[in-house]
């Protein structure tokens, strides 16, 4: 295979890439894959690149041909056979008394499987579900449960801040996001505040906090003393957007610039000590 090319599939806001030898691929074709469900549909996205060009640890599997009219109908036929197989699954879990949240259902181009995406914030036993769907549907049937994170980037939609959100169209990486970051950026730790429409935290408490790391190397610590208009104050919080440290003292308030309480510090050389850890105790002794 010569070339690479990106495909992108309609439900997914993500593309892959595929290897192909078709010089007659362009933009905008469609195309027919072999993925980890199946045989898909997808739309190129992207020019032809030279794989040599490209360095990627994984094997890129091959586009198997350009989509015909007979695949493109089988396709929009597919979407149909699905709505009807969610009707199915959701009578058939209602039934079982399941808490399963149907996300969507989705054939392969070929129909020979039918992969079900749920939400569930519990493990299920689909066992019996599994066998009353194959009995209705006759074909091969897979079961996929996604976290609340993931179904929000399926389902999309917009954040607080009046944007798409970020886990639907930039933002990929599903893994877990702790308070320990939304500390480390000095914010009033107030769960409904900090969590986004899937009811998990922001997604931006995780990329914004290496920029809130690197720009606290700049900072004094809290409670950083030292001398302002013959007065002691200390450094008691601060902004690392506006660059404004609130300083108190006994009777007063300040609210400088970083520029002018590093100058100030460095004169009073009153940096706090770092704690040293406990040294550990030989009880044989």
């Amino acid at each position: 295979m010569n070339y690479c090319i990106s495909v992108k599939f309609e439900e997914t806001k993500k593309s892959y890439f595929f290897q192909t030898d078709d010089e007659s691929i362009s933009l905008n074709d469609f195309v027919v894959v072999e993925t980890i469900v199946g045989k898909e549909i997808g739309q190129v996205v992207s020019n032809k690149r030279s794989l040599a060009e490209l360095k990627f640890d994984k094997e890129i599997k091959p586009i198997l041909r350009k989509a015909t009219k007979k695949d493109l109908q089988s396709f929009e036929d597919n979407k149909e056979s699905a709505k009807k197989a969610s009707e199915i699954f959701n009578k058939a879990t209602k039934d079982l008394n399941l808490d399963m949240r149907l996300i969507k259902s989705e054939y392969t181009l070929d129909k020979e499987k039918i992969l079900f995406t749920y939400f569930s914030e519990e493990r299920v036993d689909f066992r019996e579900l599994l066998k009353r769907l194959a009995t209705v549907l006759k074909c091969r049937i897979e079961l996929r449960q996604i976290t609340a994170r993931e179904r929000a980037a399926l389902v999309g939609g917009y954040g607080v801040c009046g944007l798409p959100l970020c886990c639907s169209y930039m933002y990929s990486n599903q893994e877990g996001i702790s308070l320990n970051k939304a500390k480390n950026q000095m914010l009033t730790i107030n769960i409904p505040k900090l969590s986004g429409v899937c009811g998990k935290l922001l997604c931006c408490l995780k990329y914004e906090d290496d920029f809130y790391t690197e720009s606290k190397k700049d900072f004094p610590p809290i409670n950083t003393t030292f001398k302002y208009n013959n007065e002691e104050y200390k450094i008691s919080s601060y902004n690392i957007l506006t660059k404004i440290i609130k300083c108190v003292s006994t009777d007063n308030v300040e609210f400088l610039p970083l520029d002018e309480v590093n100058k100030y510090v460095k004169q009073s050389g009153k940096l706090p000590q770092k704690k040293q850890p406990n040294k550990p105790t030989n009880k044989n002794a």
